[in-house]
């Protein structure tokens, strides 16, 4: 009687199909990262697997219906890869922090302008007084030429 080696057939069938779905979900990571359209007949082509195996596999199935899905809503000359949508928290965080820095600019900007209006005002006083600088009455002194 033969030795019953089905053991060796089963374990490269598990092998066969974990290779399959890393090549699937591969490629719909590597779709969704790069913005390219997602149906089961892109991810079938570029994972190499047939459409009906995607049909059958609940959780991948359920992933390009999410994605495919979100994609319509957003209308974008390029889609925008799952991953980085920013979340309402994110651009709610992100406008509190910009509106923040233009108080903060705002602010600046008003002592500059006070600290430019002061500056100029002492040049004109010493303009029409006749002093100019820190030295108000004192002389330069000759410039000596090379010995």
């Amino acid at each position: 009687m033969p030795a019953d080696n089905s053991h060796l057939i089963v374990d490269a069938a598990r092998r066969r199909s974990a290779a399959t779905r890393r090549r699937a979900v591969a490629a719909l990571r590597r779709m969704d990262a790069t913005g390219t359209t997602i149906t089961f007949e892109t991810v079938a082509r570029e994972a190499g697997v047939s459409r009906s195996w995607l049909y059958n596999q609940p959780d991948l199935r359920a992933e390009i219906e999410r994605l495919r899905a979100g994609r319509r809503s957003i209308p974008a000359a390029r889609p925008v890869p799952d991953r980085q949508r920013a979340s309402d928290a994110s651009l709610l965080r992100r406008l509190e922090a910009a509106t923040e820095r233009n108080r903060q600019l705002e602010a600046e900007n008003r002592e500059l302008r006070d600290a430019l209006a002061l500056a100029l005002g002492e040049r004109r006083t010493a303009d029409l007084t006749g002093r100019r600088g820190d030295t108000p009455n004192k002389k330069t002194s000759a410039v000596i030429g090379p010995c």
